[in-house]
């Protein structure tokens, strides 16, 4: 992987495929937690509305623009970043690097548009509310991060969202949507000068400036338990803390012991003791969720109501095996064993090690090889995934969120 910095601040972070796809996008320092006091969802919204016209092209020609040639234009919205990104043949490359920073850099926000976007986000919201197993994962974050950008739905509510006008999100893309705030990542058989060469002269002239945004403070951490009275037919349950940031150095340990307790194996310790031996759940999983200065640590389970109490037993149980005592040497190379498998297979998904490297970049400033990361894991030992699972998963310490 190689990487460098323009003259107005824009990165540039790039590495060849073993494929003749090429899979490239912009990664802008712009998520929900970069939202001001009264720009709640504009993060998101503005993503959605990026896709509604620009100077040069109408949201037709856009939606068009790489499907016409078998290519694909796309984006996220999270909690710290917006990424577009776009997927297509070599032969296209110029194509989409084209669309990509006349999207990103040059969108209008025209207002008829955002009178019907807006309701396509908010069937989004309304999706999303009618799925408890998902509108959890929010709820418990905002319990969290209470006060807090990071505790705010990524979403937004439907009626701050239809009070947004053209120059409301013009006012948020001139402050964030700038090159020196932004990552190009270019993950293909492509040169250094053909990359530069594509890159837009207005862009390339654009002053860079410092990007100043409001850092509210997170309160120290406070374990909390909430029930909130839902109609459905299981209970919906989610135990956790906060847990390390991205820079922390116990970070990796913690990502470790993690994959232990409940990551995507069926042989992880929660699955095997509510679900294999018991039979009280359908589905449990512990996730790890990292941001740059902190995270999230969360349990999930699904389960009949008269079922809950003696699941969360178990839960507690589990979690202060993991605290009792280190892991034997034969436990620490088999859980390594295991998420290297892991790993290994993720980098076969190109798409996401694009986006992967382009966010690295964006939040770290710097890249990780698929062989750099396996030699981190490989480098653990078990007194450091230890001290990590008693700092963090101490049963003791634990937000509790229930839909009963």
């Amino acid at each position: 992987m190689n990487s460098l910095t323009l003259d107005n601040g824009l990165r540039v972070v790039y590495a060849p495929s073993p494929t003749n796809t090429m899979y490239l996008g912009l990664a802008l320092d712009a998520g929900t937690r970069d939202e001001k006091d009264g720009e709640s969802g504009m993060a998101h919204f503005a993503e959605h509305l990026s896709f509604k016209g620009t100077d040069r092209r109408t949201s037709r020609q856009i939606i068009t623009y790489m499907e016409s040639v078998g290519g694909d234009l796309n984006a996220f919205t999270g909690k710290e970043e917006t990424v577009y990104y776009c997927t297509c043949q070599k032969e296209h490359f110029s194509r989409a690097m084209d669309l990509l920073f006349d999207v990103v850099f040059h969108s209008k926000y025209p207002q008829e548009e955002m009178d019907k976007e807006v309701e396509v986000v908010i069937d989004e919201i309304e999706s999303y509310n009618d799925s408890p197993s998902e509108l959890i994962y929010d709820d418990f974050e905002a319990m969290l991060f209470q006060g807090h950008p990071l505790g705010r739905s990524i979403l937004g509510n439907a009626e701050r969202l239809r009070a947004y006008k053209t120059e409301d999100v013009q006012s948020y893309a001139r402050r964030l949507y700038v090159p020196s705030n932004a990552v190009l990542f270019v993950y293909g058989n492509v040169s250094e000068k053909e990359i530069l060469r594509r890159i837009p002269d207005d862009v390339l002239s654009e002053a860079g400036q410092r990007i100043v945004t409001d850092e509210t403070i997170l309160r120290p951490y406070a374990p909390q338990s909430k029930v909130i009275e839902k109609d459905t037919h299981q209970a919906h349950i989610m135990m956790g803390a906060r847990a390390f940031g991205g820079t922390h150095p116990k970070h990796l340990a913690l990502f470790l012991a993690n994959n232990i307790l409940g990551g995507p194996g069926l042989s992880s310790r929660l699955n095997l003791a509510l679900r294999e031996k018991r039979g009280l759940v359908y589905t449990v999983e512990s996730t790890l969720t990292t941001y740059t200065d902190t995270g999230v640590w969360a349990i999930y389970f699904g389960c009949d109501h008269h079922d809950a109490e003696k699941c969360k037993r178990i839960v507690k149980r589990e979690l202060q095996r993991l605290c009792d005592a280190p892991l034997s040497e034969k436990a620490l190379n088999a859980a390594k064993r295991q998420i290297i498998g892991q790993i290994a297979l993720s980098y076969d998904n190109f798409e996401s090690v694009a986006i992967g490297m382009g966010k690295r970049m964006l939040h770290y400033g710097r890249t990780q090889t698929k062989e750099q990361f396996i030699d981190r894991i490989q480098a653990l030992t078990a007194e450091q995934v230890w001290d990590a699972a008693r700092e963090i998963f101490n049963p003791e310490n634990l937000t509790i969120l229930e839909y009963r």
